[in-house]
Order: C-alpha cells, then structure tokens, then sequence
C-alpha cells in the first residue's frame, strides 16, 4: 500500500471507528483522539513519514474539498469524498502475492488460514456488517507485515513462511482461485484481525466479483450510521 493511502486509512479509521469499532475483532488502534481534526506533524510521527508525504496524501484532497487546512491542523470535513477517492485510485489486485482454487467451503477455508494473516474483502465485511448481504465465493487475506530494520527483507522472509504453511494446509487444484494472499502493510496489524471498515470497503470497491456491489452498497450504510 502506498504512503498516501496509508495516511488516508487512518484519517478514515479515525472518524469513522474509533468510537464505534464494528467488530470485536477490531482494535482501538490510532491517534490519541476520535476526532475530525489532525496535525501533519502528528501523523508523520506516528507512521515515521516525512511532513512533505503527509501534505502530498492531502494535496488531492483538500483540493476537493474533503480536507480543509488551517494554520495548526487540519480537519477532515468530507469523509465520504475522500472515501470515495481512496476507492477510485485502489488497486488490491497489485498486491496479490498468492491465488489459488480450494475445494472447499468458504468458511472452511476462512477457519484454516493460518492467525498470522489479517482478513480483508467479503471476509472482513462480514465480520463488520454481522450478516452478508449476499453469499460469496472467495477468501482475501493480507500477510501482516512487521516493522524492522530491515523490513523489505523481513516481509519477504514472512511471506514465503506463510505460502508454505498454507500450501500444507490447503491442497490446491485447477479452477477459478478463491483463495488470494495479499501483502499487507507493516502498520495493518495495528488495526486489528481485519481491514478498517474503509480499507474493506475500498477494496471491495474494485473487486469485479457481482456480489462486491452489494457487499459496497452495505458498508456504504455502515459508514453512514457511524458518520456524525
């Protein structure tokens, strides 16, 4: 995931889950405070970014209104337009690592996967909205990445841990994947066993599967409820 949408997620997660975490299997993970309104230098301290990619992450934004700057912070007065936008520039597929066909049922598969991945797409929906609008044929999961010294070799040494577990969980065949691994990013296991509500939303967003629009179209009214 990209720097930008990085810093994107968490203005999302603040506003809209902070005080209303979803899932149990979320955690109360972030800022200091649930609030509309952040300092560049605060976010740039928490991830260790530079205050030049926080004002990019905002550049877009506040030219659309949806982020509104002042001379000591800035406020998130659109959630929706930058929800929006995040979705409109999203590719989850780049960060595809792993597919593959399982025969299996979905929740079978979702049972085996092993504790290390964090659960995105129709998954993650799931656990938030309590109920699936709609029934669905494929697991997304992110490998979570740790934050070291070395963190690109790190990844890669986590990553192929976890292919080889599943590869001896799972016995793959030819056919249509429904199992897809995705490299997640090293501050996703921050949030907690699945995607924020916004990052569920956005990938779902561009997954061309049909039963994504009616996954989207019930998170959209989750957010909704939980937008002031």
């Amino acid at each position: 995931m990209k720097k930008i949408e990085i810093i994107w997620r968490e203005l999302l997660f603040q506003v809209i889950e902070k005080k209303n975490p979803p899932s149990p299997l979320r955690l109360r993970s972030g800022l200091r405070r649930a609030s509309r309104r952040f300092t560049q230098k605060e976010l740039a301290k928490k991830f260790g970014f530079s205050t030049s990619t926080v004002f990019q992450a905002l550049k877009v934004p506040r030219k659309m209104g949806a982020v509104r700057v002042t001379g000591r912070f800035f406020i998130l007065e659109d959630p929706k337009k930058l929800l929006f936008h995040w979705a409109s520039v999203r590719n989850p597929q780049k960060e595809i690592i792993f597919k593959g066909k399982v025969n299996l049922p979905i929740l079978k598969i979702e049972g085996l996967v092993p504790p290390e991945v964090v659960f995105g797409g129709y998954s993650a929906a799931r656990h938030i909205l309590g109920e699936p609008p709609a029934d669905y044929d494929q697991v997304w999961v992110y490998v979570k990445k740790r934050k070291t010294q070395n963190a690109k070799l790190k990844t890669t040494e986590e990553n192929s841990k976890i292919l080889e577990e599943i590869q001896e969980r799972f016995e793959f065949t030819k056919g249509v994947p429904n199992l897809f691994i995705l490299k997640g990013d090293e501050f996703l296991k921050s949030y907690g066993e699945i995607t924020t509500l916004a990052q569920t939303f956005v990938d779902l967003w561009n997954l061309p599967s049909w039963q994504a629009k009616d996954f989207t179209k019930a998170l959209e009214a989750k957010i909704d409820e939980f937008l002031p």
